[in-house]
């Protein structure tokens, strides 16, 4: 067989030797020591991390970059959707493209090779997001691959006609259905919001990605439909392809009453991704003591065995003020904000954007670094997986597919005996 290109020395693991790793049309075809065969190209690690390309699993791109023309007033959920709601009479699909264009560029030269994206799809934008993200998925192709949620951010009951948009926006083309459950007037249409897009899913057989609980605490029953939506995931048989972002009020709801919500979600085989950015920004906006974090129980979700992933959800818009689409700096600050250190735990947190977020989006039987896995590779600057976020490496290399799609090198020099000229 012939070899397109070889990964020399290495390091996938702290507790293990240096590996070479082979890649052919695409493909890893060996993993080992001194790999004997040359590739037509090579890369020498000289013995840094190597991990999978990283996943962003949550992520609105057809809002991106938005606080340059209107920033949130108030820094609430609210706010945020409301200001967001005004800028999207204005868009329109090229000028979506080119803000999400841009965000592509960023996550690349950050490593990543998969987007699971969420565009609004409601009566003031139409499917204008969706028309802009399919031309993008066609355009990146080779670059990263990119999943489309159709997302109905205004709600479907209090937003007449989305649920007729969501339907279009399936039959032109998008991956996965979104929901908001937390968006509609009363705790009934909540439900009813459920029902609805568990059985749009049902109808076109897509994953379901909601949405859901996203406030302190569950004192509104809006923000406390967990239970329902695992209910209902078992009683349609849809265990394994649903996931909820956000989560949020899990946090503010009594121990053992998050604890069987938990193990509910566990049962169901339900997904969680945390948004930690966002999360903590909107979050707590009404504390004027001991502000909440606002951020998913991260280890009591790991505990129970429910498939947790994170991403960065926005970027620079009045959700999320800031950003780069950078995977593993989400990564550290959702380890300083959730009291997550040392090894066993930051290892688990870097697997929340990979492994975990595989199996969240459905790519696991491609994923990773394995033989037979796609060649999605990212080289860092670091030495020790154990140091992935904690060093802020370079992503010295990007390969999506065994090809180089980014490189970044850096030249620090310490002046010892500085001149004073």
């Amino acid at each position: 067989m012939t070899v397109d290109l070889v990964l020399r020395g290495a390091r996938i693991a702290d507790d293990a030797e240096l590996v070479d790793i082979a890649v052919a049309d695409g493909v890893i075809t060996a993993i080992g020591p001194r790999f004997p065969e040359r590739g037509a190209s090579e890369i020498d690690c000289a013995g840094r991390v190597v991990i999978p390309g990283l996943i962003e699993s949550h992520l609105h791109l057809d809002k991106a970059l938005l606080d340059a023309e209107k920033a949130n007033p108030d820094g609430t959920l609210a706010g945020a959707i409301s200001v967001t709601a005004e800028l999207k009479r204005g868009f329109t699909v090229a000028a979506i493209r080119d803000r999400a264009r841009r965000v592509l560029d960023m996550a690349i030269a950050n490593g990543t090779t998969v987007i699971r994206a969420h565009p609004d799809v409601d009566p003031i934008v139409g499917l204008r997001g969706v028309t802009a993200l399919l031309d993008l998925q066609a355009e990146y192709r080779e670059r990263l691959d990119l999943q489309i949620v159709a997302f109905p951010q205004e709600g479907i009951l209090r937003a007449p006609g989305t649920l007729e948009l969501l339907r279009e926006s399936l039959c032109a083309g998008a991956d996965v259905l979104g929901g908001c459950s937390y968006n509609e007037a009363t705790v009934e249409d909540c439900r009813r919001h459920v029902d609805l897009v568990f059985e749009l899913a049902a109808e076109f057989d897509v994953p379901l990605d909601i949405h859901a609980d996203f406030a302190d605490d569950g004192s509104d029953p809006r923000y406390a439909m967990a239970d329902y939506i695992a209910e209902v995931t078992e009683r349609t048989g849809r265990c394994g392809r649903v996931t909820l972002g956000h989560m949020t009020s899990l946090s503010g709801r009594a121990p053992a009453e998050r604890a069987r919500t938990i193990e509910h979600l566990a049962a169901a085989g339900i997904s969680v991704v945390p948004l930690p950015a966002t999360d903590m920004h909107l979050g707590g906006r009404g504390d004027a003591t001991n502000v909440r974090r606002g951020i998913a129980p991260i280890r009591e979700l790991w505990e129970a065995g429910v498939t947790t992933a994170y991403s960065s959800n926005n970027i620079r818009n009045a959700f999320t003020p800031y950003g780069n689409a950078d995977l593993l700096d989400i990564g550290l600050f959702l380890a300083q904000t959730s009291h997550l250190s040392g090894p066993e735990d930051l290892g688990r947190v870097l697997g929340m954007a990979t492994t975990e977020a595989a199996r969240n989006i459905g790519i696991a039987d491609s994923y990773g670094i394995r033989v037979g896995a796609a060649a999605d590779l990212v080289v860092l600057s670091t030495g020790r997986v154990a140091d992935a976020l904690i060093d802020r490496p370079d992503r010295n290399y990007v390969l999506k597919g065994g090809r180089v799609t980014a490189r970044t090198s850096r030249m620090q020099e310490l002046v010892s005996s500085p001149s004073g000229a």
